[in-house]
Protein backbone atom coordinates (compact mmCIF):
# COMPACT_ATOMS: atom_id res chain seq x y z
CA UNK A 1 0.00 0.00 0.00
CA UNK A 2 2.90 2.37 0.81
CA UNK A 3 4.46 1.71 -2.57
CA UNK A 4 1.09 2.33 -4.19
CA UNK A 5 0.78 5.73 -2.52
CA UNK A 6 4.30 6.69 -3.66
CA UNK A 7 3.48 5.58 -7.22
CA UNK A 8 0.36 7.76 -7.21
CA UNK A 9 2.30 10.77 -5.90
CA UNK A 10 5.03 10.31 -8.51
CA UNK A 11 2.43 10.03 -11.27
CA UNK A 12 0.76 13.20 -9.99
CA UNK A 13 4.11 15.04 -9.99
CA UNK A 14 4.75 13.92 -13.56
CA UNK A 15 1.28 15.08 -14.65
CA UNK A 16 1.75 18.47 -12.98
CA UNK A 17 5.17 18.87 -14.52
CA UNK A 18 3.80 18.01 -17.97
CA UNK A 19 0.98 20.54 -17.49
CA UNK A 20 3.41 23.30 -16.49
CA UNK A 21 5.63 22.57 -19.47
CA UNK A 22 2.58 22.60 -21.75
CA UNK A 23 1.42 25.98 -20.41
CA UNK A 24 4.95 27.38 -20.75
CA UNK A 25 5.05 26.17 -24.35
CA UNK A 26 1.75 27.90 -25.14
CA UNK A 27 2.98 31.11 -23.54
CA UNK A 28 6.18 30.93 -25.56
CA UNK A 29 4.22 30.45 -28.80
CA UNK A 30 1.92 33.34 -27.89
CA UNK A 31 4.90 35.59 -27.18
CA UNK A 32 6.52 34.65 -30.49
CA UNK A 33 3.26 35.39 -32.29
CA UNK A 34 2.78 38.70 -30.51
CA UNK A 35 6.16 39.98 -31.68
CA UNK A 36 6.48 38.51 -35.16
CA UNK A 37 6.98 41.99 -36.66
CA UNK A 38 10.22 42.41 -34.72
CA UNK A 39 11.88 39.98 -37.14
CA UNK A 40 12.46 42.89 -39.50
CA UNK A 41 10.88 45.83 -41.31
CA UNK A 42 7.26 44.76 -41.91
CA UNK A 43 6.50 45.55 -45.56
CA UNK A 44 2.72 45.67 -45.88
CA UNK A 45 0.68 46.04 -49.07
CA UNK A 46 -2.36 48.24 -48.41
CA UNK A 47 -5.49 46.42 -49.63
CA UNK A 48 -3.05 44.12 -51.42
CA UNK A 49 -1.30 47.08 -53.05
CA UNK A 50 -4.11 48.91 -54.82
CA UNK A 51 -1.66 51.13 -56.65
CA UNK A 52 -0.79 48.10 -58.77
CA UNK A 53 -3.83 45.77 -58.69
CA UNK A 54 -7.59 46.03 -57.93
CA UNK A 55 -7.89 46.44 -54.17
CA UNK A 56 -8.86 43.72 -51.70
CA UNK A 57 -9.00 41.01 -54.35
CA UNK A 58 -7.36 37.63 -54.66
CA UNK A 59 -5.22 39.06 -57.46
CA UNK A 60 -3.94 41.97 -55.36
CA UNK A 61 -3.17 39.81 -52.34
CA UNK A 62 -1.27 37.29 -54.49
CA UNK A 63 0.65 40.22 -55.93
CA UNK A 64 1.52 41.30 -52.38
CA UNK A 65 3.09 37.87 -51.91
CA UNK A 66 5.13 38.44 -55.08
CA UNK A 67 6.65 41.47 -53.34
CA UNK A 68 7.22 39.51 -50.11
CA UNK A 69 4.71 41.71 -48.29
CA UNK A 70 2.26 41.23 -45.47
CA UNK A 71 -1.22 41.11 -47.03
CA UNK A 72 -3.34 43.95 -45.62
CA UNK A 73 -7.10 43.73 -46.16
CA UNK A 74 -10.52 44.80 -44.84
CA UNK A 75 -13.66 42.89 -43.93
CA UNK A 76 -17.41 43.34 -44.33
CA UNK A 77 -20.43 41.05 -43.78
CA UNK A 78 -23.05 39.99 -46.32
CA UNK A 79 -26.77 39.51 -45.65
CA UNK A 80 -26.23 35.76 -45.27
CA UNK A 81 -23.52 36.57 -42.70
CA UNK A 82 -20.57 35.58 -44.81
CA UNK A 83 -17.31 37.46 -44.31
CA UNK A 84 -16.38 39.42 -47.42
CA UNK A 85 -13.05 41.09 -48.17
CA UNK A 86 -13.90 44.72 -48.93
CA UNK A 87 -12.91 48.12 -47.58
CA UNK A 88 -16.26 49.74 -48.29
CA UNK A 89 -19.59 48.47 -47.01
CA UNK A 90 -21.04 49.46 -50.39
CA UNK A 91 -19.95 49.46 -54.05
CA UNK A 92 -17.61 52.36 -54.72
CA UNK A 93 -18.60 53.84 -58.07
CA UNK A 94 -14.99 54.93 -58.69
CA UNK A 95 -14.02 51.37 -59.59
CA UNK A 96 -17.11 49.11 -59.34
CA UNK A 97 -19.49 48.14 -62.12
CA UNK A 98 -23.07 46.98 -61.65
CA UNK A 99 -24.03 43.33 -62.31
CA UNK A 100 -25.09 44.52 -65.76
CA UNK A 101 -21.58 45.86 -66.37
CA UNK A 102 -22.68 49.49 -66.17
CA UNK A 103 -21.18 52.43 -64.30
CA UNK A 104 -23.00 53.74 -61.23
CA UNK A 105 -23.40 57.18 -59.76
CA UNK A 106 -21.76 57.77 -56.40
CA UNK A 107 -25.19 57.86 -54.74
CA UNK A 108 -26.30 54.66 -56.45
CA UNK A 109 -23.11 52.83 -55.46
CA UNK A 110 -23.41 53.93 -51.84
CA UNK A 111 -27.01 52.74 -51.70
CA UNK A 112 -25.98 49.18 -52.59
CA UNK A 113 -24.91 47.83 -49.21
CA UNK A 114 -23.11 44.49 -49.01
CA UNK A 115 -25.05 43.68 -45.84
CA UNK A 116 -28.30 44.04 -47.80
CA UNK A 117 -27.26 41.31 -50.27
CA UNK A 118 -26.56 37.58 -50.06
CA UNK A 119 -23.00 36.87 -51.18
CA UNK A 120 -24.04 35.37 -54.53
CA UNK A 121 -25.40 38.85 -55.40
CA UNK A 122 -22.23 40.59 -54.16
CA UNK A 123 -20.17 38.37 -56.46
CA UNK A 124 -22.00 39.70 -59.54
CA UNK A 125 -20.26 43.10 -59.30
CA UNK A 126 -16.95 43.58 -61.11
CA UNK A 127 -14.40 45.59 -59.11
CA UNK A 128 -11.34 45.36 -61.36
CA UNK A 129 -12.12 46.32 -64.96
CA UNK A 130 -13.13 49.98 -64.62
CA UNK A 131 -10.15 52.39 -64.72
CA UNK A 132 -9.56 53.93 -61.29
CA UNK A 133 -8.42 57.57 -61.74
CA UNK A 134 -6.67 57.66 -58.36
CA UNK A 135 -4.42 54.76 -59.32
CA UNK A 136 -3.44 55.03 -63.01
CA UNK A 137 -0.80 52.27 -62.70
CA UNK A 138 -3.38 49.75 -61.50
CA UNK A 139 -3.64 46.68 -63.76
CA UNK A 140 -7.17 46.19 -65.03
CA UNK A 141 -8.51 42.65 -64.71
CA UNK A 142 -11.85 41.03 -63.97
CA UNK A 143 -12.21 40.71 -60.20
CA UNK A 144 -14.87 40.39 -57.52
CA UNK A 145 -15.06 41.03 -53.79
CA UNK A 146 -13.98 37.62 -52.47
CA UNK A 147 -15.02 35.69 -49.42
CA UNK A 148 -12.32 35.73 -46.75
CA UNK A 149 -12.31 31.94 -46.61
CA UNK A 150 -11.73 31.69 -50.38
CA UNK A 151 -9.03 34.37 -50.35
CA UNK A 152 -7.13 32.57 -47.59
CA UNK A 153 -7.33 29.25 -49.42
CA UNK A 154 -6.10 30.87 -52.63
CA UNK A 155 -3.24 32.85 -51.09
CA UNK A 156 -2.10 29.98 -48.88
CA UNK A 157 -1.92 27.68 -51.91
CA UNK A 158 -0.06 30.37 -53.88
CA UNK A 159 2.35 30.98 -51.00
CA UNK A 160 3.17 27.28 -50.81
CA UNK A 161 3.95 27.22 -54.53
CA UNK A 162 6.49 30.01 -53.97
CA UNK A 163 7.80 28.54 -50.67
CA UNK A 164 6.60 31.78 -49.05
CA UNK A 165 5.27 32.08 -45.48
CA UNK A 166 2.23 34.34 -45.69
CA UNK A 167 1.43 37.03 -43.12
CA UNK A 168 -1.91 38.82 -42.84
CA UNK A 169 -3.07 42.17 -41.47
CA UNK A 170 -6.86 42.05 -41.33
CA UNK A 171 -9.04 45.04 -40.45
CA UNK A 172 -12.42 44.91 -38.77
CA UNK A 173 -14.42 47.74 -40.34
CA UNK A 174 -16.91 48.78 -37.67
CA UNK A 175 -18.28 51.76 -35.80
CA UNK A 176 -21.17 52.36 -33.36
CA UNK A 177 -23.28 54.00 -36.08
CA UNK A 178 -22.93 50.93 -38.32
CA UNK A 179 -23.98 48.34 -35.72
CA UNK A 180 -26.88 46.41 -37.23
CA UNK A 181 -26.55 48.28 -40.53
CA UNK A 182 -23.41 46.94 -42.21
CA UNK A 183 -23.07 43.79 -40.06
CA UNK A 184 -25.32 41.99 -37.57
CA UNK A 185 -23.68 42.55 -34.19
CA UNK A 186 -20.07 43.51 -33.60
CA UNK A 187 -19.34 40.36 -31.61
CA UNK A 188 -20.89 38.02 -34.20
CA UNK A 189 -18.99 39.83 -36.97
CA UNK A 190 -15.68 39.43 -35.12
CA UNK A 191 -16.35 35.84 -34.07
CA UNK A 192 -17.25 34.88 -37.65
CA UNK A 193 -13.98 36.35 -38.95
CA UNK A 194 -11.90 34.84 -36.16
CA UNK A 195 -13.40 31.38 -36.68
CA UNK A 196 -12.20 31.44 -40.30
CA UNK A 197 -8.75 32.72 -39.30
CA UNK A 198 -8.35 30.07 -36.60
CA UNK A 199 -9.84 27.19 -38.62
CA UNK A 200 -7.57 27.99 -41.56
CA UNK A 201 -4.50 27.83 -39.31
CA UNK A 202 -3.25 31.37 -39.94
CA UNK A 203 -3.89 32.89 -36.49
CA UNK A 204 -0.19 32.89 -35.53
CA UNK A 205 0.55 34.76 -38.75
CA UNK A 206 -2.27 37.28 -38.48
CA UNK A 207 -2.47 40.80 -37.07
CA UNK A 208 -5.97 42.15 -36.39
CA UNK A 209 -6.46 45.90 -36.70
CA UNK A 210 -9.25 48.42 -36.33
CA UNK A 211 -10.04 52.07 -35.65
CA UNK A 212 -12.89 50.86 -33.45
CA UNK A 213 -11.62 50.38 -29.89
CA UNK A 214 -14.68 48.23 -29.10
CA UNK A 215 -13.61 45.71 -31.73
CA UNK A 216 -10.04 45.58 -30.46
CA UNK A 217 -11.22 45.12 -26.88
CA UNK A 218 -13.36 42.13 -27.91
CA UNK A 219 -10.43 40.55 -29.74
CA UNK A 220 -8.10 41.26 -26.83
CA UNK A 221 -10.49 39.62 -24.36
CA UNK A 222 -11.66 36.64 -26.42
CA UNK A 223 -8.54 35.92 -28.50
CA UNK A 224 -5.62 37.01 -26.30
CA UNK A 225 -2.85 35.45 -28.41
CA UNK A 226 -3.81 37.40 -31.55
CA UNK A 227 -1.55 40.33 -32.42
CA UNK A 228 -3.53 43.60 -32.19
CA UNK A 229 -2.92 46.84 -34.08
CA UNK A 230 -4.60 50.11 -33.10
CA UNK A 231 -5.35 52.28 -36.14
CA UNK A 232 -5.68 56.06 -35.79
CA UNK A 233 -6.06 58.81 -38.37
CA UNK A 234 -4.19 62.11 -38.50
CA UNK A 235 -6.94 63.97 -36.62
CA UNK A 236 -6.50 61.75 -33.55
CA UNK A 237 -3.61 63.51 -31.83
CA UNK A 238 -2.77 62.28 -28.35
CA UNK A 239 0.20 61.38 -26.20
CA UNK A 240 1.30 57.76 -26.08
CA UNK A 241 -0.44 57.38 -22.73
CA UNK A 242 -3.50 59.04 -24.22
CA UNK A 243 -3.72 56.46 -27.02
CA UNK A 244 -3.27 53.58 -24.57
CA UNK A 245 -5.94 55.02 -22.27
CA UNK A 246 -8.31 55.45 -25.21
CA UNK A 247 -7.91 51.79 -26.15
CA UNK A 248 -7.89 50.52 -22.58
CA UNK A 249 -4.85 48.26 -22.91
CA UNK A 250 -1.43 48.17 -24.58
CA UNK A 251 -1.71 47.07 -28.22
CA UNK A 252 1.08 45.12 -29.90
CA UNK A 253 1.17 47.66 -32.72
CA UNK A 254 0.29 51.34 -33.03
CA UNK A 255 -0.70 52.13 -36.62
CA UNK A 256 -1.08 55.88 -37.24
CA UNK A 257 -1.75 57.73 -40.46
CA UNK A 258 1.81 58.48 -41.53
CA UNK A 259 1.85 62.32 -41.07
CA UNK A 260 1.46 61.73 -37.31
CA UNK A 261 4.82 59.97 -37.05
CA UNK A 262 7.73 61.76 -35.38
CA UNK A 263 10.97 60.40 -34.00
CA UNK A 264 9.83 61.16 -30.44
CA UNK A 265 6.53 59.31 -30.97
CA UNK A 266 8.34 56.22 -32.28
CA UNK A 267 10.77 56.23 -29.35
CA UNK A 268 7.93 56.68 -26.85
CA UNK A 269 6.01 53.70 -28.21
CA UNK A 270 9.16 51.59 -28.35
CA UNK A 271 9.75 52.32 -24.67
CA UNK A 272 6.36 50.68 -24.09
CA UNK A 273 7.41 47.71 -26.28
CA UNK A 274 4.78 48.70 -28.86
CA UNK A 275 5.63 48.53 -32.56
CA UNK A 276 4.85 51.46 -34.89
CA UNK A 277 3.58 50.68 -38.42
CA UNK A 278 2.13 53.76 -40.17
CA UNK A 279 -0.29 53.92 -43.10
CA UNK A 280 -0.31 54.96 -46.11
CA UNK A 281 2.93 56.56 -47.27
CA UNK A 282 2.75 56.23 -51.04
CA UNK A 283 5.95 57.86 -52.27
CA UNK A 284 9.44 56.50 -51.75
CA UNK A 285 10.73 59.56 -49.93
CA UNK A 286 8.03 59.28 -47.26
CA UNK A 287 8.60 55.56 -46.71
CA UNK A 288 12.36 56.11 -46.48
CA UNK A 289 11.91 59.00 -44.03
CA UNK A 290 9.66 56.88 -41.83
CA UNK A 291 12.11 54.00 -41.88
CA UNK A 292 14.91 56.38 -40.92
CA UNK A 293 12.77 57.54 -37.97
CA UNK A 294 12.77 53.94 -36.73
CA UNK A 295 9.28 52.68 -37.57
CA UNK A 296 8.81 48.91 -37.63
CA UNK A 297 7.11 48.73 -41.00
CA UNK A 298 4.77 50.56 -43.34
CA UNK A 299 1.46 50.00 -45.15
CA UNK A 300 1.61 51.36 -48.71
CA UNK A 301 -0.48 51.17 -51.87
CA UNK A 302 2.74 50.66 -53.87
CA UNK A 303 4.60 47.56 -52.63
CA UNK A 304 7.09 47.84 -55.50
CA UNK A 305 8.64 50.81 -53.66
CA UNK A 306 10.05 48.65 -50.86
CA UNK A 307 12.84 47.28 -53.04
CA UNK A 308 14.23 50.84 -53.37
CA UNK A 309 14.58 51.46 -49.63
CA UNK A 310 18.06 51.87 -48.16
Amino acid sequence: MVNGRWDNQINMIHKNLFFLLFVASLASCAAANKHRSKRGFDKQAHRGGRGLMPENTIASEKNAINYDCTMEMDLQMSKDKKIVVSHDSYFNSDFCLSPEGKTMTKKDGRSRLIYDMPYDSVAKYDVGIKPYPDFPRQEKIHAIKPLLIVLIDSTEAYGKQLHHINHYNIEIKSSPQNDGKTYSTLEEYIDSAMKIIIDKGIATRTMMQSFDVRALRIIHQKYPTIEISFLVDASNKKTVEGYINELGFKPDVFSPEFPLVTESLVKAFHKKNILVIPWTPDILEDIQRLKDLGVDGAITDYPDLYSQLK
